[in-house]
This record gives C-alpha cells, structure tokens and sequence, in this order.
C-alpha cells in the first residue's frame, strides 16, 4: 500500500495498461495440467465501459447556444462518459447549467451483476469540483454505502476528519476522506480512487470477508457535490450559474465469480453471468449445483479450490442433500445423502439392497441389476425378506437351503404348510417302510433332503428321487 492514499493516483496510461491483455493464458484456468481444480478468476476488466450511466442533469433540453441534446455535434448525453472512446473523444458529458445551491449532480453506472472493484477514476473536462462522494451498491441500486469522499474541506462536507497521510490502520476497510480531486496543467482534473486507499496493508482478500464484502459491488454512484470556489467555499452564490463537465468515467474490475470462474459470459436473456466450474453455478458462482453437495459450498482461493463434490451415489441417484451432522461426524470429509436410490438399491450411498432384495456378487455396485429380487420358498421360508449381502432366506424349521426350497437333513416332507418338514417318524413300521430296498438299486435311506413341492432330493449332494404327489407341497 502506498504511503499517501494518492499515490496510486492512475493516469490515463496507467489505467489502459491495467486492462491490456496479458500473456495467454492456459486451456482451463480453473483446473491445472492434470485436470485437479484450482481457483481462478477472471480478468481485470473496465466494468462501466459501454455500461448506461444514469445521470441527474444532463444539459440540451431546453436547447441553449453550448448545448443541444438534438443535434448530435452539439449534445453531451451521458453515454459519453462510457462509451469507447474514452479520452480520445472531444465531446464531454455536461450537466445544465444550475442556478442555485445546492450544486449536486449524480452519475450511476449500473455493472450488471456483482464485480470485485479495484479502482475507480472519472475524468472532468474542466476544473474539477472541490467536493465528490463515491457510493458502491450491492443490491442493483437499492440502498448506496459510502466508499471514499473527497474533498478540499472534509469537516465542512462531510463531518469527517481528513484521512491520515500513513493510509489506515483500522481492523477493516472504510470510507475515508482524502483531498479533492487534482487539477491538471491544462486546466482539467482527475478523480482516481483505489479500494486499497481505504484498507489497512496486510488485508488478505481470499481470507477476510469484510474485504470481500468491500470490494463488491452492483452499481457505482458519483456525487459532485461542490464546484471549485476561489474564496470562502460556504459562498456558492459565487460561483452559480454553474455546470459540471466529465468524460472516461471507468471502474476498473473483476467479475465477482467466487473464484469458481475465469470469465463472465451473457445469457440467454442478455444478463452478464460467469462461466461457473467446480460443480457451482448462480449468478456469481454462489452455490453448489444440486447434485454437487457432498460438502458445502466455499469460496476457493488461490491455495485451495474448495470445489463442490458430487454426491456418491454409485449411479443409483439423480438427488441429494447435505447433512452438516455427518459432515461433521466424517471428519469434514463428507456430508451428502442420496435421495430417492433407485434399481431396487438404498442406504446413504446407495450402496446396499433394499428390503425383499441381496446384492449379486458377480456384479459391479453401480450395475442397474447389482440387487436381486429374494426368492424365498412361499412354504419353506419363514417370510420373504432375505438377507440383504447374502440373500439366505429366514427358514423354517428342519428346512434349508438359499431359498428354503428343501428338507435338512434328518428331515422328511410333510403335508403341512406349516411345518412342511418334520423330524424323521419313530415308529417301526414307519422307519422299516421308509429304509426298505428299492427295487431300482438304488441306495436305500429315509427320504431327506426333499425339494419342496418339487419332489426329494436325497440328502445333501444326494441322486434326485420322486415321491409320491401326496408328499409334493405345492407353490403357493
């Protein structure tokens, strides 16, 4: 920071040096050589150039002998004052010509959206006033804070002490007063105000929020409030009728893009927006897209980039939501949860089976047909939830199998829906009829084992056998 708020007082050469291009810059700003993010933001840029500017009095209507707002070589509009010009152009914005105090004339550039200001300058065509505020909006115009004064008698204009020749050394930014605007060998003047001159060095703009908070602005408002008096300046009958006289009114900035964007764009509607990345969008690159909000929104700075993270949802989602709790409870890693899991999936992640459905193992997680439906037995199995990882269905008692579709051993079919498998009969006849030859050679055995409803098998591993229809427990 200089030592004197002037000293970074910008000339015309000075200011087009500041808005020249630069060397080219890399394909993506907003991401490095191996594709990681990493802030950025856009060019400096004249905000106000071409911008409308809204002026309190502009002279030619009535027409008079130096000014005539129908006749284009001799009108002053204040399209002047931004137009491309600048300073090459001969004619200059005037105000009418005032009859009486007070002497106040205001200029307002709307900038279209937020910008990060860095300077403002306006050049005057004549003596430059003894007075001038500078506003800044945030709200495109619907309440002004002051940003600078400037004037030959601060206490008089202003109530406010002049500001120390050292620069401040307050905790944040304010508005100070410095000296009037300097007058030029060929009799005209220049206003050029940093946001700088009214912060303390050492500020760091990515790390204070009231520096951010400074630096923005919608709308910049000139005020001239007092002319050049040689006498007692309170004497403004001395110097009526008066008009004020300014061209190249330029404020120089960057689009206000949060660090998430190198450059600005026009949408659809013609309203200046940024080129967001980082999983951001918004006006300014002010929030998070939906589904990126895995952690919350930040700022990026030039150390980190503080890019939104999409929600892990293994392909199973389309929606999500943050939870600062987990967020927090994951060591500020994660906090996101997947809404509406679809392909039979749920959980925070979509990462497991939904009730009545177990993961396939021979499929990927993210596969649409990772979860299979259960197929527990409608008479063996205790109920149709299986379990979730590895799809063994709840059995009843003295039956198994994945599905509940068989006797276990030591077991034999029943006729009951309820307890279609029962411990092996103790009676003799029973047990001689059950282990007697068979007359097929095949090994002899109680009937273990069976499928249900679809015959027996013999026990575990065992040759498929039939029994009798009686013995089949049918579907349900």
């Amino acid at each position: 920071m200089p030592g004197w708020p002037w000293g970074l007082l910008l000339t015309a050469g000075t200011l087009f040096a500041a808005l020249s291009p630069g060397p080219p810059a890399p394909a993506d700003p907003c991401h490095d050589e191996g594709g990681a993010p990493r802030g950025c933001v856009p060019g400096l840029v004249n905000a106000a150039l071409g911008r409308e500017v809204l002026a309190s009095s502009t002279c030619g209507r009535p027409a008079t002998r130096a000014c005539d707002a129908s006749d284009p070589r001799r009108a002053h509009p204040p399209a002047l004052l931004t137009s491309a010009g600048g300073t090459a152009s001969p004619l200059c914005w005037r105000s009418e010509s005032l009859p009486r105090a007070p002497l106040n004339v205001t200029l307002t550039v709307p900038l279209g959206k937020a910008f990060e200001l860095v300077f403002v300058s306006l050049r005057f065509c004549s003596a430059p006033p003894a007075s001038v505020a500078l506003l800044k909006s945030q709200d495109h115009g619907r309440s002004w804070a002051p940003l600078g004064f400037f004037s030959s008698h601060c206490d008089l204009d202003y109530g406010r002490l002049p500001a120390p020749a050292d620069g401040p050394a307050g905790p944040g930014p304010e508005a100070l007063c410095f000296p009037a605007p300097l007058a030029q060998p060929d009799g005209s003047g220049l206003l050029a105000f940093s946001m700088q001159d009214s912060s303390p060095p050492g500020l760091d703009l990515d790390s204070s929020p009231v520096l951010q908070d400074w630096v923005t602005a919608t709308d910049v408002r000139v005020v001239l409030t007092r002319p050049s008096t040689a006498g007692d300046p309170r004497d403004m009958e001395a110097v009526v009728p008066y008009s004020y006289a300014a061209t190249d009114l330029q404020v120089g900035g960057r689009c206000k893009c949060n660090g998430h964007a190198s450059r600005c764009l026009l949408d659809t509607q013609g309203h200046l927006i940024c080129d967001c990345r980082h999983g951001t969008e918004g006006p300014d690159c002010g929030r998070c897209k939906p589904f990126y909000c895995d952690r919350p929104w930040q700022r990026a700075t030039a150390r980190e980039s503080h890019a939104c993270l999409a929600c892990s949802c293994n392909g199973h989602a389309r929606r999500c939501r943050f939870n600062m709790e987990l967020y927090r409870l994951s060591g500020r890693r994660s906090g996101g949860v997947c809404l509406n899991c679809r392909h039979n999936t749920a959980g925070r992640h979509c990462h497991y089976c939904r009730e009545g459905f177990y993961r396939d193992p021979g499929r990927a997680l993210s596969d649409r047909r990772a979860c299979r439906a259960c197929d527990c037995h409608p008479v063996g199995a205790a109920g149709k939830t299986c379990n979730q990882t590895t799809g063994q269905c709840p059995c009843k008692d003295g039956v198994t199998g994945l599905t509940c579709n068989r006797c276990a051993p030591g077991f034999q079919q029943s006729r009951s829906p309820v307890a279609p498998c029962r411990p092996l009969s103790l009676d003799p006849l029973r047990t001689a009829a059950l282990c007697s030859p068979r007359v097929s050679g095949h090994r002899t055995g109680p009937q273990t084992g069976m499928t249900l409803g679809e015959g027996a098998l013999g026990g575990e591993g065992g040759e498929r056998e039939s029994v009798p229809a009686s013995h089949l427990l049918p579907r349900l």
